[in-house]
């Protein structure tokens, strides 16, 4: 492992994007337990992206176009429905004094598909991963295991890091109904400038 893919690494985790926006809904909107919750579950979402990287299953992803837009347009349909969701206060940004079992497990629910439901998370792996193994490696598999494990586990730290600063802020948004409004717009904005993105994307 070297320095250039952690450095590579912890751009990529820390870059905004569905997981990180998802998790600081989740944090502001349901405190540090949900927000740690939805770092778990976007981290989860990201498993069988790397297992088909791993395995060579994203390069039949890449080469099918069929499956490929299959699984884009679910996910675009995905975020949508999330966006449409936040609008009506019933999504992420839905307010929750405290997470209990029912609702942790739809916070991570909803984080794992947020990932899954996006096919070139697949095709990046299988991009990114092979750059940082010597050719003359002995044991590719086990390396792409291990990069694979610390990049999930900056995943998760980034992100909690994330929704902990939000769910920091989060006593002084619910005093703030117009705030909360304003925030609540905007990330069902965002929910749809990504689905926009995703629907725009290529193989």
């Amino acid at each position: 492992m070297t320095i250039e893919f952690l450095l590579t690494s912890l751009i990529i985790v820390a870059s905004p994007g569905t997981g990180v926006i998802y998790t600081l809904a989740a944090g502001l909107a349901r405190g540090r337990r949900a927000s740690v919750v939805a770092a778990l579950g976007c981290t989860l979402g990201i498993v069988p992206h790397l297992a088909a990287a791993i395995l060579g299953l994203a390069a039949l992803l890449h080469a099918s176009a069929l499956a490929f837009e299959t699984v884009k347009y679910l996910g675009v349909a995905y975020l949508l429905y999330m966006a449409w969701m936040t609008w009506r206060e019933r999504g992420a940004l839905s307010l929750a004094r405290e997470v209990n079992a029912r609702s942790a497990l739809q916070v991570t629910t909803e984080a794992v598909l947020i990932n899954i439901l996006n096919p070139k998370l697949s095709i990046f792996f299988l991009a990114f991963l092979p750059q940082f193994i010597d050719a003359r490696e002995t044991r590719p598999l086990a390396s792409m295991l291990e990069l694979s494990a610390v990049f999930m586990a900056m995943t998760f730290a980034i992100f909690a890091l994330y929704g902990m600063a939000a769910a920091a802020m989060r006593d002084h948004v619910l005093s703030r109904p117009r705030i909360l409004t304003w925030l609540r717009r905007s990330f069902a904005a965002a929910f749809v400038a990504l689905g926009a993105k995703l629907a725009l994307a290529e193989k």
